[in-house]
Formats: C-alpha cells, structure tokens, sequence
C-alpha cells in the first residue's frame, strides 16, 4: 500500500503538484523506513533485526492523528465526539521448530480480524481496546487494552507512554504455550494445556520528532512480561522467556498530495 502511494504521487504532473487543490482534498502522507529488534517469538528469549515501516495520513494542515506502535491497524467507522470504533486487523508473526530449537509445534503466520474501540481525549490521553481472531495459525481469539499518556506540540514532536495488558482464550495460549503428546514425546518437556485468560502485562512507549517540514525521527519501545498459564508453560521456562522486548528506530518523510 504504502509502495502505491508513493507511485502515484511521483505520477502526478508536475503543473498539477505545483498548483493548489481547489476541488479536492489536501493530503499530507508521512512515511517511514527504519530498523526493529523484536523477539522471535512470543515467548523467545532472542531477538531479531526487522524492517520498521510507517505510514501516516493528514487532511490539510491538520495534525497527524496518534497512533502507538503496538496498534493493530483499524479504520474509525463509527465515531462520536472523542469515542471511535472500526474494524482492526493484523499479519501476527508465527513460530518454528528451529526458531525455538526444539520439536515444540510449529505456529504459521496468523491473520488477525477484529474491532477496536478507543477513547481520546484530546491530544494529552488515550484508552484503546483491541479484540481479533485468527482466521489461520494460531487460530484463537487475542486482545488488548491499553492507555497512553501523550505530550505534544503539533506534528514537531510527539511522545507517549502507557500500560499494557494483553488477553487470550485457550486455543491461542495452547498454540504458544501449550505442550502436545507428541511436542512432549520429542523434546521430553511435560504435557501441558493452559486456558485463556491474561497472558501478559507490560508498556509501550513512541516518539517521533521532526528536523524539517519534510524530515523526521520516529522510534519506539516495548516492554511486555509473560504471565499467569503463558508464564508457567515448559516451553517459556525451558527455551524461553518470561520478558519480552522491542525496540525500533526509524527516518520519516512528509509531502503533500494532492487528489482530484
């Protein structure tokens, strides 16, 4: 989407770009490029390097709106005043045997559908929840609720920080965390099924900063610690982690685009 975009505007003739959109909407785009270390898996006690990208969208002259770096990607449908609700969706990371080193059960990339729902209160406070189901790998139904703290001036510079919990039902816990028969016969770890429930508590934290109109900062931390049936699973304690970290760093680049 974001490679579209990007195409299109450098498509446009240069007498149309260079003159002002009367007719039409006045759009400024944000995108971002950069660097993350994530874990593995959730769970993992290793990190790997990713690609970090960004993609924000602007009517006019008005702000950039507040996204977190752990927001699935929604689209407000329904909003009143400071509350919005929409769907949500996301390309969840998997797991394989190798990446944990043992025969534990692999777990596919997963597609996550769903709804949010959030709370903002004008720029200095937000409540978001997220609920999605995987329509593949892992199968089960996961969540989120989050609050932010946020301070900024304009687009200049934006910073937030907030609490995090995360919830699941069985079926995804027993994909991560759960040990089959037959995971128990190859690796020796005890059988184990958790339920659903909280899986994880933690924080994340974003900041962006601009150095001219046009060039910016962004970065991001997270962290998250495994709790309840998720934090006792053989797999964790065994070849894992109860703490999990990100991180990423990334250069932005803002133009404007105009539509007709």
């Amino acid at each position: 989407m974001k490679y579209l975009v990007l195409a299109a505007a450098a498509a446009l003739p240069a007498s149309a770009a260079a003159a002002p959109a009367q007719d039409s909407p006045d759009y400024r785009v944000r995108v971002g490029i950069g660097a993350q270390w994530q874990p593995d898996y959730i769970g993992s006690d290793h990190t790997d390097l990713a690609p970090l990208f960004q993609m924000k969208f602007a009517r006019g002259t008005n702000q950039f709106k507040f996204s977190a770096p752990d927001d699935r990607t929604g689209i407000g449908v329904v909003s009143s005043g400071n509350f919005s609700f929409g769907p949500a969706a996301a390309l969840a990371p998997g797991r394989k045997d190798r990446d944990v080193g043992a025969p534990v059960g692999k777990v596919s990339r997963t597609i996550e559908v769903g709804a949010f729902g959030q709370y903002l209160a004008g720029d200095s406070f937000r409540v978001r929840a997220e609920v999605v189901k995987g329509v593949n790998g892992h199968e089960g139904v996961v969540g989120t609720v989050s609050a932010d703290k946020i301070w900024r001036d304009g687009d200049r510079y934006v910073f937030s920080v907030g609490p995090r919990i995360l919830f699941s039902d069985a079926r995804y816990q027993r994909a991560f965390f759960g040990v089959s028969p037959r995971a128990s016969l190859a690796t020796g770890l005890p059988m184990y099924r958790p339920g659903g429930g909280v899986h994880a508590i933690g924080a994340a934290s974003t900041a962006s900063y601009q150095l001219t109109n046009q060039w910016g900062l962004f970065g991001y931390a997270r962290y998250e610690r495994l709790v309840g049936d998720a934090a006792k699973s053989p797999i964790v304690r065994e070849y894992g982690s109860r703490n999990q970290v990100s991180a990423g760093v990334g250069v932005s680049y803002t133009f404007n685009l105009h539509l007709f």
